[in-house]
């Protein structure tokens, strides 16, 4: 188990190093660009294969016990060790981080975005996975800076080297946001590590805040949350998201929303919530008002993005969308209660696999119609996609139900969760407010179902496709193939929510409760 969780954690950088070199002749195929087009499917399906090894050799009866633990020195001057280490919070991140990684890798290989050589982009697309797994992983405060920094730069080169129109003035605001949000993060766990001592995430944990003073605590909370907040991305800070989803490849907008969103509200939950208790607080009717505000924010900024005539593109939708659900989970950890956390942890999941699965729709629809606009996708072609693409209409329709929180689908479960947790709130939060704040949310879910049901209402119903005109490629056996897991997990997830639930819980109890041991 030791060794599988630091396979996991390094194998992405070895292959993106093995990426850059040359092929082997008898591996080269019919060019050197499948070949590293192929090095990346096989690199990221072992990691995959990996991490589910590792899933099944969890201890599934002690999940809130850190497991598969390896714990060395690195750097003695200040005390920063190489310390890595899996429970059930960070479990279904990895597993999620390795899918999503391995599907894209694996829709490139058809499905090459258009840019420079593949050699960079399969390199790019390992260091990301590199740099995400270990955020999930690491259990130094100092590690944890370091992995969650490594994301930034191969994401900025995929949106500025392979992205669509306006990808460089998108990519610059992505890495400018990020940059400035994580000098901020830093100060507040270098904050944290010099007041308590050390910079290992479970002594801090264990230690629940008592070598910390409340000034400190609220102080290191306001950096670690701005910085945090940034990357999740939390009203009013979300700006650079549309923007780097409209620009970014079809692999990139996936990976971007899937999981590298989710690194901030894991931060939220693995070293606020623990560490820094009164800190978390003090400040967390702050965090539930701003999350409150960025659910009915994405939501109307969708349906104004969604009315005919607007010009919306669909990509620039979802990613508001993001916004909106992003706030849910934001929400459910600001309640400061299992029942919150274990929601916000739910959804976090709920929104990898959904929001994957739209952008990957959205990027096919691209593909065919050579644009995301939503006036053209619903009017220009006088056809709704279900009569000239059925199976590609039902999966969007699909894809849209399970966004907007269908019961029986992933989507609903952390939604509800949270909404539960607002309504009572940890004891000491001001439950008038949280009242308030479980309204917005409930008016949130409506304004969610009243947009998405606009856009299947628009793109995918009409009349049939006019005599004369072209057909329009339905889906094709490697999209099949990258999709359907995710169809099949987010029926998983909200037929049987036990499965992610009974790794969650029993963390977020010991979390709560003081210390991860």
């Amino acid at each position: 188990m030791q060794f599988l969780l630091a396979f996991v954690v390094v194998a992405p950088l070895l292959g993106a190093a093995a990426a850059l070199l040359p092929a082997p002749p008898g591996l080269k195929g019919k060019s050197p660009d499948q070949a590293v087009l192929r090095h990346g499917v096989t690199v990221t399906g072992v990691i995959l294969l990996a991490t589910v090894a590792l899933a099944a050799g969890f201890d599934h009866d002690h999940p809130s016990r850190m497991q598969a633990t390896t714990d060395v020195s690195w750097i003695r001057a200040l005390d920063v060790r190489i310390h890595l280490g899996v429970d059930g919070i960070s479990l279904p991140l990895l597993v999620l981080t390795a899918l999503l990684t391995f599907l894209c890798a694996l829709y490139s290989y058809f499905k090459m975005p258009q840019g420079p050589s593949p050699k960079g982009f399969v390199a790019l697309l390992l260091v990301l996975e590199a740099g995400t797994l270990a955020t999930f992983a690491v259990l130094d405060l100092v590690l944890f800076f370091l992995a969650f920094e490594t994301v930034l730069v191969p994401m900025y080169f995929l949106i500025a080297r392979w992205g669509g129109g306006g990808r460089r003035a998108a990519a610059g605001k992505f890495i400018l946001y990020t940059l400035l949000g994580s000098v901020v993060m830093l100060l507040g766990l270098l904050l944290i590590g010099i007041e308590a001592g050390t910079f290992d995430m479970v002594a801090l944990a264990t230690d629940n805040g008592r070598g910390l003073t409340t000034s400190v605590q609220v102080t290191a909370v306001l950096a670690i949350g701005l910085g945090l907040a940034v990357k999740t991305p939390m009203w009013p800070l979300h700006s650079w998201l549309p923007d780097a989803h409209t620009a970014a490849p079809t692999v990139g907008s996936v990976l971007l929303a899937g999981v590298l969103l989710k690194m901030g509200t894991y931060g939220f939950v693995r070293i606020a919530l623990p560490i820094a208790p009164e800190g978390m607080h003090t400040l967390a009717p702050y965090l539930a008002a701003f999350a409150a505000a960025g659910i009915v924010y994405g939501s109307l900024a969708c349906l104004a993005l969604a009315r005919p005539g607007a010009k919306g593109d669909l990509k620039r939708l979802i990613a508001y969308s993001s916004v909106g659900h992003m706030g849910f989970v934001l929400l459910g950890i600001a309640t400061l209660t299992p029942t919150g956390v274990n929601g916000a942890l739910f959804a976090n999941i709920a929104h990898g696999l959904i929001t994957g699965l739209l952008f990957f729709l959205v990027g096919a629809l691209k593909d065919r119609y050579g644009t995301a606009d939503l006036d053209t996708l619903a009017g220009a072609t006088g056809a709704a996609l279900y009569g000239r693409a059925p199976r590609l209409g039902a999966l969007l329709a699909f894809a849209a139900v399970a966004s907007l929180g269908l019961p029986g689908l992933a989507g609903f479960w952390g939604e509800m969760l949270t909404l539960f947790a607002a309504f009572d709130p940890a004891e000491g939060l001001n439950r008038a407010a949280y009242l308030v704040f479980m309204a917005l949310g409930g008016l949130g879910t409506l304004l969610t179902a009243a947009y998405l049901l606009m856009v299947v209402r628009r793109v995918c119903m009409g009349g049939p496709r006019p005599a004369g005109e072209p057909e329009l490629a339905d889906v094709q056996p490697y999209e099949l193939a990258a999709w359907t897991p995710l169809v099949a997990l987010t029926v998983l997830a909200g037929l049987w929510p036990a499965v992610l639930l009974g790794l969650t819980d029993p963390a977020v109890q010991q979390l709560l409760a003081g210390g991860t041991q």
